[in-house]
């Protein structure tokens, strides 16, 4: 669902510069022809030209959504540009415009100026060589953006766990909000009606909804709760990348799909800030964008995708699978894939419990960061999630602490996340830390924090607290029929022994990523003994459906 359509509302600016005129008009021309509709396309023959009209945009409340600069300009190069203007629109895509020579510098500005992406001289034919690549920037860019009109709006108090349960449940379905805190924002009181339970939900054409469910909203906004048919060739349990994959690919090849997601697709890996290490990606993508993009590639092959809804159980029939949603309904299927992903475990300190959503949260909720402004943020956890979330935060917190419990980082973490952890200013990396108690009244006010070394205890002031640690198997709707390891993990392929497979009714032995369910796959985190990686999880849930097929044709 997107943001109710206002005339009066600006079309966001596309700013290209560029000191050769030749080289300025070609670029602004194609870009008119192609995006004229929906944007505002600018000029500007220096990087000082350029700076001035984007003041201008800004004074008059306009949106930024690209810039697109030539490197080599002679008084303030494109880096530097995309430097100065990121100050001015810090959503804005950036992009440098770059001669073959200029590769390395591009390929340093990616690393060390967070500019989105390069494109080398010359772009002919445009249609291959620049549009698809401004398409992609454009998207992302409207995946983020929030505009101050339309859409959502939600009345509530910043601290309240229901109040932060919608939001971050918006903000992963990519739904527009606008939030109106009871506490600071003089225009909630005036949005809110007498006696109104909150938080308050007001759609775009005016409906209201008093202290509504996640799923009361997810029904009026228009998400897809139901199922078109009572029967699939293959359907998918958990919408992160491992699921999503497998719903593509499914799909594509012809099989009626149907993808079931109890919060949001993009799983955990979809809350992740920045995912720097996905091939193809050089700049890298949030979890977000990775999730935006597959599920729009899933829809348009087909895949119905149903949200926010749980299973709560499966049962076989034959050769016929049967899963149970919450509200009692069942979809069946030939096949099935389970990709549940793990679950952040409660942090073991007094008062967390009593504090989540009021300032302890498990994974990277986004959603707080603005709010994070001037505080001091503290991350738990050694992992690469861990370790996206503190870079993250970095940039809009006093400070990040993060309390790890083992020796170091690098035991846990991929390098290039450790090496910016230790560049950034604003991030202490406390080794052999835990946390023993979260303190506060209506927040988190302060942690009791515990060095494991020496047994000494200290309080810290504390305004957030996000934990990534204990990830655990979300496998106990299964039920008793399906062989784990004592973790929880589901069994497959080669890990199933004929203890296993004592019922198992076919002559044939498991397929790779096939549970001792015959027809049943897990594939992702969920698995044992899986490579906890995004590029690992979208290559089983790929590779998955070629036995899917090889099933279905022994049917």
């Amino acid at each position: 669902m997107t943001a109710s359509s206002n005339v009066s509302a600006p079309k966001p600016v596309l700013l290209v510069v560029d000191d050769d005129a030749e080289v300025l008009r070609a670029v602004a021309r194609d870009l008119r022809r192609r995006y004229s509709g929906e944007y505002r396309v600018l000029r500007a023959e220096s990087a000082e030209e350029a700076l001035a009209a984007l003041q201008e945009v800004r004074e008059r409340g306009d949106p930024v959504a690209l810039l697109l600069s030539d490197q080599r300009m002679p008084t303030m190069d494109g880096v530097a540009f995309l430097g100065r203007a990121s100050l001015l629109f810090p959503s804005a895509k950036r992009a440098l415009l770059t001669a073959y020579a200029d590769t390395d510098a591009a390929i340093r500005a990616i690393n060390e100026s967070r500019v989105h992406y390069y494109l080398t001289k010359p772009w002919d034919p445009p249609e291959e060589n620049l549009f698809p690549i401004v398409d992609d920037l454009l998207a992302d860019w409207r995946g983020d953006y929030k505009p101050g009109f339309g859409g959502v709006k939600i009345v509530g108090d910043r601290w309240s766990p229901k109040s932060h349960e919608l939001r971050d449940f918006l903000a992963r379905n990519g739904v527009p909000y606008t939030f109106y805190d009871l506490e600071g924002d003089a225009q909630a009181a005036e949005l809110r009606q007498d006696d109104e339970g909150l938080p308050v939900v007001i759609l775009p054409e005016g409906e209201r909804l008093a202290s509504p469910s996640v799923s009361d909203v997810a029904h009026a906004i228009g998400l897809k709760g139901t199922a078109s048919r009572p029967f699939y060739d293959l359907a998918i349990v958990g919408g992160g990348p491992a699921g999503l994959a497998a719903a593509v690919y499914g799909a594509s090849e012809g099989l009626s799909t149907v993808l079931i997601e109890r919060e949001a697709p993009g799983g955990q890996a979809g809350t992740s800030s920045r995912i720097e290490n996905y091939l193809g990606f050089p700049s890298g993508l949030s979890g977000g964008d990775l999730a935006r993009r597959a599920v729009t590639q899933a829809q348009r092959f087909g895949v119905e995708i149903l949200t926010p809804r749980d299973v709560t159980s499966m049962r076989a029939e034959g050769p016929y699978k049967y899963l149970t949603l919450e509200d009692g309904s069942e979809i069946g299927a030939h096949g099935v894939v389970i990709a549940t992903g793990v679950s952040w475990q409660k942090i073991p300190a007094r008062g967390a419990d009593t504090l989540t959503g009021r300032g302890v949260y498990y994974g990277a909720s986004r959603v707080e960061a603005i709010g994070c402004g001037g505080e001091d943020v503290f991350i738990v956890g050694a992992g690469n999630s861990a370790g996206q979330a503190a870079l993250y935060f970095s940039q809009f917190a006093a400070s990040v602490v993060m309390l790890v419990r083992g020796e170091s980082l690098e035991s846990k973490m991929s390098m290039y996340l450790v090496e910016r952890i230790r560049e950034a200013p604003n991030i202490e990396v406390l080794t052999k830390h835990e946390v023993v108690a979260c303190e506060g009244e209506e927040r988190l006010e302060g942690l009791e924090i515990k060095n494991a070394a020496t047994g000494e205890t200290f309080r810290r002031p504390a305004s957030y607290l996000f934990s990534f640690i204990g990830a655990a198997p979300r496998t106990e709707w299964l039920g008793d029929a399906f062989a784990r390891d004592k973790r929880g993990y589901l069994l497959v392929g080669d890990a199933l022994t004929s203890e296993h497979l004592g019922a198992w009714p076919l002559p044939r032995r498991p397929f790779p990523l096939e549970t001792n369910v015959p027809g049943v796959f897990a594939v992702g985190d969920v698995r044992a003994d899986s490579v906890k990686r995004v590029a690992s999880a979208v290559g089983e849930g790929s590779v998955t459906v070629s036995f899917v097929h090889q099933h279905l044709a022994s049917l």
